[in-house]
């Protein structure tokens, strides 16, 4: 049997790169809902034109110039390892993590020309599409590596409160401690709104201001 494939596989190689892109996607498509693994995302990476692709606009990570020329140098010299994480929004990808290799498909012209201007992509589970759920994801992704602004990480906790997010529950999804929910809401000014019982005392959100912090690795 592998053998009849790869002789399909050899007619395929002589198709326009557009056509043999969608081909290619059928394939692993197909691939992925036959094999076991069929519920995790990364077991189908598809190719998308990267104007498909999109930032999403709650993004607090921030990398620093170097970081981001080490990244555009490690995807020149040993290609993407890691597709970009995604959902599908009215046809297009928006990015749930891999803001900075989106940017590198995009804006360096050698990645783009060996890419044919496509880009890897995985679909986050259907149950993880809600907009609080996409923060969420986000957060996870984000905190095993760079920086995230006290700022940006304080009005993310404020949307996920206003959607009904209890601490506990952002505490848990966000991978924190029920005292840095607390003190991010206190950096919005509006710990006593959302003030919940089963916490220590109140940090000083003065003590915070303009203060970046390092996320420590986790997995």
């Amino acid at each position: 049997m592998l053998n009849e494939l790869k002789k399909i596989f050899e007619d395929i190689k002589d198709l326009p790169i557009d056509e043999r892109v969608d081909v290619i996607n059928g394939i692993y498509e197909t691939i992925a809902d036959i094999g076991p693994f069929t519920n995790e995302p990364v077991s189908f990476v598809r190719w998308v034109k990267a104007d498909e692709v999109y930032a999403n606009d709650y993004n607090p990570n921030s990398v620093a110039p170097p970081e981001m020329e080490l990244l555009k140098l490690s995807v020149l010299a040993d290609g993407y390892t890691q597709p970009i994480v995604t959902w599908i929004n009215n046809g297009k990808y928006e990015v749930v993590d891999g803001f900075h290799r989106n940017r590198v498909g995009k804006e360096v012209e050698e990645v783009k020309e060996r890419l044919h201007g496509y880009l890897p992509v995985v679909v986050i589970k259907d149950s993880q599409i809600g907009r609080g759920d996409r923060i969420a994801s986000t957060i996870r992704h984000n905190r095993a590596r760079g920086k995230h602004k006290v700022d940006a990480m304080s009005d993310i906790v404020l949307e996920l409160r206003r959607r009904n997010w209890s601490n506990k529950k952002i505490a848990k999804q966000l991978g924190m401690d029920q005292d840095e929910v607390l003190r991010l809401t206190q950096i919005t000014g509006l710990a006593e709104m959302f003030a919940d019982t089963d916490f220590s005392e109140a940090w000083e959100a003065e003590s915070l201001e303009d203060i970046e912090y390092d996320k420590e690795a986790i997995g």
